[in-house]
């Protein structure tokens, strides 16, 4: 049966590994939001596809409505907060072992 040092060695490799930018932060004192709950791209595609969508109803342009549709809905899918979960990837919360720490 592994130590308590041990798990929390090996939580935070598999930390490294997953987030190098997150770990970085945190060894530097200065922390910031794990890379699932950082969603920058997503609110720029969602205003894009929405802007892109009101363009194309206000002159009426079949193409650009589609266009504005189909990114609003990529959006909307990037900022789903389960959606790791879905495919079975380990994300925090999801009720799934760290290898290591049963």
């Amino acid at each position: 049966m592994p130590t308590y040092d041990e798990q929390l060695r090996a939580l935070e490799e598999q930390l490294r590994r997953d987030d190098p930018g997150f770990a970085a932060a945190m060894s530097e004192g200065t922390p910031r939001s794990p890379r699932e709950y950082r969603r920058r791209n997503a609110w720029l595609c969602m205003a894009f596809g929405l802007t892109a969508l009101g363009m194309g109803i206000a002159i009426g342009h079949g193409l650009l409505i589609a266009t504005g549709l189909v990114a609003a809905g990529a959006a909307s899918h990037l900022l789903d907060p389960q959606r790791g979960r879905r495919r079975g990837k380990d994300t925090p919360g999801n009720g799934r072992s760290t290898p290591g720490t049963d």
